[in-house]
């Protein structure tokens, strides 16, 4: 697989993504989907087994509907279990997340338990099926760039070649070391967590169980989707805890010291047995200074690293991947470069307040009260704008709920068709979406050019008046804030791009 670009120089592939979790596999997934020619390398031998990062926010699930993989994703995952605090003989239950309000507008209020191996499977199971296979044993030990090119040199020999390299290779990113970034913050050794997956029995899957300890070695086991008793336990360590030997499951920490640990710390009653995967996590709270230098990039975890808490490092990472997909997808047509350093703009931000939130949730988890392990509306990342930002200056036009850089939230269409009933279903794939409402709206966006390269646009008359005369479309009306003629135009990766008020048919600009 070769192309040439604009600059007329032959590479292997548009982009290079180094690094195969859910980031790098969505990544890789908008990209191919788009039709560019993309390589995805992994220096691990198989896809990851863990069920590790185990949450998907309802901002992730509208990811994943673009893609067209929520339904697999709620198949194969299932309801966040309310949580069950034990003290002797008694348990506190409650719920720990939060439904997102109807205001949100969005189709996937709650948030989603699907572990990571499972979110992983998923994504690499449509990146196949577009052509795209992962090169498994391949590390990258040297990464090089140009004026316009880069170059991957793998532990095998081989040299790859592309326009664009993105690291989506965790916190120990080589792609972050070859751009020369630095990767600013704390890890805290003296805290430790062994996360352990595995069969419990004597345990019951209708809640996550917590047994708490003053001292610190405080237990959890959350019940995971599918079938069997299988739960991801969680060992809270304090320093000079043994925690050596758990990757290869053997040694001082193997499966006959797990299982002890889980009779001796929380019910004496309960086998644990069949243990898949097991990890030691440190408290790592980390963000990159940049996350670009010239063609090399970072996404998720090699651009910032965050606690457990909150479920919002993979959720992070992957709305990272939408923002920067369709970006590079319009610079390898021609537009200009400087797109992409609207993707540290948008992006960057995001993460340094997820890092704090998460923080702030992780220490909640040193205590036992229930206030401080809930989850409210900003974990769920609907909220997230870029307004004010590079592409969305703050005196652009807007409308009386919404800005350039908000998300676009979903309504139901007044007029559904078969293949469409509600605004998303609009928006799934990756392309720009242009609402006409009102008339005269409907007239300018009917007559605009279709766009000369890149990222394609699709036009739809939503509402072809501005008063509402459904309960239906008054919803809609609300949602979107239409007092008046008005285009929005709705960016691939679900945010507010322009807005323009219609009192004229050559008032829009061609988009």
């Amino acid at each position: 697989m070769n192309e040439t670009g604009s600059e007329g120089v032959r590479t292997d592939a548009s982009v290079i993504v180094v690094g195969a979790g859910p980031v790098g596999l969505a990544l890789t997934l908008d990209l191919a989907r788009r039709g560019l020619p993309v390589r995805l390398v992994e220096r691990a031998g198989k896809g990851f087994a863990g069920s590790r990062a185990k949450g998907i926010q309802p901002r992730t699930l509208e990811v994943l509907d673009d893609f067209g993989l929520a339904r697999a994703a709620l198949a194969a995952g299932g309801a966040y279990p309310p949580m069950g605090l034990h003290v002797g003989p008694f348990t506190k239950s409650w719920r720990m997340h939060a439904t997102a309000p109807d205001s949100a507008g969005t189709p996937y209020p709650d948030v989603l338990l699907l572990p990571q191996y499972a979110t992983t499977d998923l994504l690499r199971d449509a990146v196949e099926r577009l052509g795209v296979r992962v090169d498994f044993d391949a590390r990258a030990v040297e990464i090089t760039q140009d004026a316009t090119s880069c170059a991957v040199r793998l532990d095998d020999g081989r040299l790859l070649t592309a326009r664009y390299v993105v690291g989506a290779d965790g916190g120990s990113s080589t792609v972050r070391k070859a751009a020369g970034i630095a990767f600013e913050g704390t890890t805290d050794e003296a805290d430790r967590m062994i996360l352990v997956d595995g069969t419990v029995d004597g345990l019951s899957r209708d809640r996550w169980h917590i047994w708490p300890s003053v001292r610190g070695r405080s237990v959890a086991a959350c019940p995971l989707p599918g079938e069997g008793n299988r739960f991801q336990i969680m060992f809270r360590t304090r320093p000079g805890d043994t925690v050596d030997g758990l990757d290869g499951l053997d040694g001082p920490t193997g499966p006959e010291f797990l299982a002890g640990l889980l009779r001796r710390r929380a019910d004496r009653s309960l086998t644990l047995r069949d243990i898949t995967w097991t990890s030691v996590f440190r408290p790592n709270v980390r963000l990159a200074e940049r996350y670009r230098n010239g063609r090399l990039l970072l996404c998720g975890d090699a651009a910032h690293v965050h606690t457990p808490a909150g479920a919002q490092g993979l959720n992070t990472g992957v709305q990272d991947a939408h923002n920067l997909g369709w970006k590079l997808h319009q610079v390898l047509a021609g537009a200009d470069d400087s797109l992409l350093d609207s993707y540290e703009a948008e992006r960057r931000p995001v993460a340094a307040q997820v890092l704090g939130r998460s923080t702030e949730l992780y220490e909640g988890l040193r205590g036992t009260r229930p206030g401080k392990l809930t989850r409210g509306q900003d974990e769920h990342q609907l909220g997230i704008s870029y307004f004010g930002g590079p592409l969305a200056p703050a005196d652009a036009p807007r409308t009386a709920t919404l800005r350039r850089g908000d998300r676009a939230p979903d309504a139901l269409l007044p007029r559904p068709t078969g293949e469409a009933t509600r605004l998303f279903d609009l928006y799934r794939g990756p392309h720009f979406t242009a609402l006409a409402f009102g008339a005269r709206a409907a007239a300018a966006v009917e007559s605009h050019a279709p766009r000369a390269g890149g990222v394609p646009v699709h036009r739809h008359v939503v509402l072809p008046h501005t008063a509402p005369r459904t309960p239906r479309e008054a919803a809609l009306l609300t949602a979107y804030g239409i007092t008046e003629d008005t285009v929005v135009l709705v960016r691939p990766d679900g945010y507010v791009g322009d807005i323009d008020h219609v009192t004229d048919t050559a008032d829009i600009p061609a988009a």
